[in-house]
């Protein structure tokens, strides 16, 4: 068969892998973590930067507790604390002879749908990438109620990527792609190498979730995660991680997988999100010379705010007005309506002084700005 062509890089990917992946069960797969690490520190010398979202903590917590497999909540947390600590040392040990810093983000559903728990989430994701480090996310099992959890790391993947910004999410486990069939069961079935859309049909091909292992995904929450991603304008990459180097040869079309096209991109989707979802829950009228800065792609900044109008909080959509008051654009505010007021007219560098602490200089990062 012939393999598949490259792809493009991506500017940003998230790299999901299950927990069959990551550990045997009774400790971490130190060589695939390693190969794993050698991919994203060369994809990182290519110009991409990869955030990883790990299963593979409550497994190891269970084997290090010696708890067998159980629907019990207080024994999957208690497995989750004890797990985590050992994931992360297994990626550490991993990445540093790569000379490559790791860091751990442990998130909720809350995190990737409040919008204040958003912007800092993403915000951390952000700095972390800028400072050179390899974001390791997974679920905090160890706290998280039913009605807060994610509940796979499949779909949390897909919301880290939407929060991200990334271009691809590869999905990385123990198949190697989409079928028409469970290949297992039906010597017929065919590989799908692309789904250019998620319909009912193509869902009705993923098949139940194998629980014969230490992970909880299947295929179909596979697709579910594709089509969080989709929406938020990102590609999904669905492989195995059997062999050497797996995201490697994913990637450069050395590995069979199926590829799910994303709506779009990353940041129209974000910006579409602003525009025409959220109401705006307040005001920030501003000057003329604010105004020009606006149009021509910049940020807001204090310096150029008259008045803020409204009661609204940090990651509240807020309309953003000419001193006539006509509508110039809308955007998530980096801080609330008092912290606003305080800040009318200040430069950049006074706001720490002003309010004790700084969340950046600008009101409205141009990320979360969109004009009108």
């Amino acid at each position: 068969m012939t393999a598949p062509p490259p792809r493009r890089l991506p500017r940003r990917l998230v790299v999901k892998l299950g927990s069959a992946l990551v550990t045997d069960g009774q400790g971490p797969r130190a060589d695939f973590l390693a190969d794993l690490a050698r991919d994203v520190a060369q994809l990182r010398n290519q110009g991409t930067e990869a955030i990883i979202v790990s299963s593979g903590a409550v497994a190891l917590g269970r084997g290090r507790l010696g708890l067998p497999r159980s629907p019990r909540l207080d024994h999957k947390q208690a497995a989750a604390a004890t797990g985590q600590p050992l994931l992360m040392q297994a990626w550490a040990d991993a990445f540093a002879p790569l000379g490559l810093v790791t860091a751990q983000l442990l998130l909720t559903a809350y995190d990737t749908e409040d919008r204040r728990a958003f912007l800092n989430a993403r915000g951390t994701i952000a700095a972390l990438l800028k400072a050179g480090a390899v974001p390791i996310i997974n679920e905090n099992d160890s706290t998280a109620t039913a009605e807060l959890r994610v509940g796979d790391n499949d779909r949390l993947s897909a919301r880290v990527a939407q929060l991200a910004a990334a271009e691809l999410l590869v999905l990385l486990s123990d198949v190697d792609g989409l079928y028409t069939a469970d290949p297992r069961l039906d010597p017929a079935a065919t590989h799908l190498s692309e789904v250019t859309a998620l319909t009912p049909v193509i869902m009705a091909l993923a098949g139940d979730s194998d629980r014969s292992g230490p992970g909880t995904g299947g295929m179909r929450t596979k697709l579910e995660a594709a089509r969080i991603a989709a929406a938020a304008g990102c590609a999904t990459l669905i492989g195995s991680g059997a062999g050497e180097r797996p995201l490697a040869r994913l990637l450069d079309g050395e590995a069979r997988g199926t590829h799910i096209a994303a709506e779009g991109n990353p940041v129209r989707a974000y910006k579409s999100w602003i525009a025409g979802t959220l109401a705006p829950l307040g005001t920030l009228r501003i000057d003329a010379g604010a105004a020009t800065a606006l149009g021509k792609g910049g940020s807001l900044l204090p310096a150029g705010l008259l008045a803020v109008e409204g009661a609204f909080s940090r990651g509240d959509c807020v309309a953003v007005q000419d001193g006539e008051g006509r509508e110039l654009a809308r955007g998530l505010s980096r801080y609330d309506a008092e912290e606003a007021a305080r800040l009318v007219g200040a430069k950049g560098a006074e706001i720490a002084a002003l309010l004790g602490y700084s969340r950046g200089d600008a009101l409205i990062h141009r990320d979360d700005l969109v004009l009108q």
